[in-house]
């Protein structure tokens, strides 16, 4: 045991290893959206990015944390190889699929690996260097995006990844030299994994974040192409929770002891609604911008930067602030507060609102969000033992990931249902049935709008007010809830000493290689 971790050359060098990692998965999260913005291309990256993530904790646990970011990064590198070389649709998704993986990875890797180098109370300190790496990539993300499509081709948003991500490598077979188990074979280790659990967990999942995919944009959700893999999915995960209790598993890839605490459970619980609520604001203020205000998706993209150039850096003040006083449960209300309030004041937007009420709602409620958002896993690592922190780690990535998605499928149902119910304020029948069927939110852009005149036009950009209202209403009652699951939360002292199994080897005079 020790009060401090290493601070050596080596020490800050991995931290500089995990900022070129988290810079991959940043950039990678935010530019295809500008260059390539196809469903499939950017759904299939999160949808296996957050089935993947309770394996990979568990395999960082049995062979590592080295060999573990190896075979991450290598993911990540190869499916942008897979991407950038694709030459059908069907070939570009594959490698989409791959590099997700990848990318699910990084994001909890990282977490974990800075989990086994720091005590928990100071933790936020390096957090914060990485998370303002992790914004520079995803501000400039869009912008990095764009300029490579129209100077080059679309391959080099994905080829660009190749030189980062073997000097990743490169990084981490040198640097990243930190203890694991050398006593128990390879083959040992192998049957250590939950395959049966993984698989229920991985299957599952996917049948979810599918269905949620589709529901209500391509087919109803009464379709049973949706309702069929939704409610598999669903069914899978109860049959996976029941035989994760089973005596059958010896180590479960989620270990029902990671919820037998009420703080930690709390946390799960919110890190899910503060992820969905996240991309509940992110993919509903564009409807804003460009359906009521009449915005260019150019313009748009301006529009919300407010939101992101908040977010992040309240994240950085809440994780330094957590590090200074060692006090989680006031952060989170006071995040969860803001986020309540910011989504309230949503609800007044129109077409006459001012420039200073958008962006200064945008702040107020990007800012709560952000605060919250990583100071949540510290908090759920409390009252856990040192040796579940992969676990821990690799769960609570997972249920912020899946809560993502609903993030995006609930409100799109709540405005899709709004606008079925209130198109007859449209008197043009046809521009009505253009509304109907869940295609209001593809056709919630400047150039729809502005292509009638008129009433009509009036008519249109009033319906669209009116649902955006309703979905930022209901979003107050989801934010609400997690403000009261907050009282759930125990303040549990942060450990300000360190016992892992898995912290740096001690090198010897004739060096050490360690996973």
């Amino acid at each position: 045991m020790e009060s401090k971790g290493p601070r050596g050359p080596r020490f800050w060098v991995i931290i500089a290893t995990l900022c070129i990692i988290a810079i991959l998965s940043a950039l990678e999260n935010t530019v295809v959206t500008t260059s390539l913005p196809y469903i499939w291309v950017t759904n299939v990256f999160f949808l296996t990015g957050a089935a993947v993530q309770p394996l990979f904790g568990q395999l960082a646990n049995i062979f590592g944390r080295r060999y573990t970011t190896l075979g991450i990064v290598i993911l990540f590198t190869l499916g942008s190889g897979i991407a950038g070389g694709a030459s059908s649709g069907a070939a570009l998704i594959a490698g989409r699929a791959v590099q997700g993986m990848g990318g699910g990875g990084i994001n909890m890797i990282v977490d974990v690996i800075v989990s086994d180098l720091v005590p928990l109370r100071e933790r936020g300190n390096y957090i914060a260097c990485i998370l303002m790496v992790y914004f520079i990539g995803t501000a400039v993300g869009p912008y990095v995006g764009g300029a490579v499509v129209e100077n080059t081709t679309w391959r080099w948003v994905f080829y660009i990844n190749l030189p980062v991500g073997g000097l990743s490598i490169f990084l981490i077979l040198v640097f990243l030299q930190v203890k694991y188990d050398k006593e128990m074979s390879f083959a040992q280790k192998v049957r250590r994994i939950d395959y049966i659990g993984n698989l229920l967990l991985i299957s599952s999942t996917v049948s979810i974040l599918w269905a949620l995919t589709y529901a209500g944009i391509q087919y109803p959700w009464s379709s049973w192409r949706i309702v069929s893999p939704l409610v598999i999915g669903l069914v899978g995960l109860v049959a996976f929770a029941a035989f994760e209790n089973t005596k059958f598993v010896r180590e479960p890839v989620i270990p029902p002891r990671l919820f037998a605490n009420r703080t930690s459970a709390a946390v799960f619980a919110v890190t899910f609604l503060n992820s969905a609520l996240l991309y509940w604001m992110f993919f509903f203020l564009p409807v804003y911008f460009q359906a009521v205000l009449l915005s260019s998706p150019a313009r748009t993209g301006v529009q919300l930067l407010p939101a992101i150039f908040i977010a992040i850096p309240g994240a950085v003040a809440a994780v330094l602030l957590l590090a200074k006083f060692g006090k989680y449960k006031p952060l989170h209300w006071m995040g969860f507060g803001l986020n309540t309030i910011g989504l309230g004041l949503f609800t007044l937007l129109d077409k006459n609102s001012s420039t200073a009420e958008w962006i200064v709602f945008q702040m107020v409620a990007a800012g709560g969000s952000g605060f919250v958002l990583n100071t949540l896993l510290p908090a759920c690592q409390a009252q856990l033992s040192e040796a579940d922190q992969a676990s821990a780690t690799a769960t609570w990535s997972f249920v912020r990931s899946f809560g993502s998605i609903w993030g995006v499928a609930i409100p799109a149902t709540i405005f899709n249902n709004y606008i079925s119910k209130s198109v007859h304020q449209v008197s043009d029948l046809t521009v009505a049935a253009r509304l109907m069927a869940g295609n209001a939110y593809s056709s919630g852009t400047a150039s729809f709008v502005k292509s009638f005149e008129g009433p009509i036009k009036e008519q249109v950009i009033r319906l669209y007010t009116d649902s955006l209202k309703e979905v930022w209403r209901i979003s107050i009652i989801f934010s609400g809830v997690s403000f009261l699951l907050v009282f759930l939360e125990k303040q549990i002292k942060m450990r300000t000493e360190l016992e892992t199994e898995f912290g740096l080897e001690k090198r010897t005079s004739g060096g050490t290689n360690g996973a």
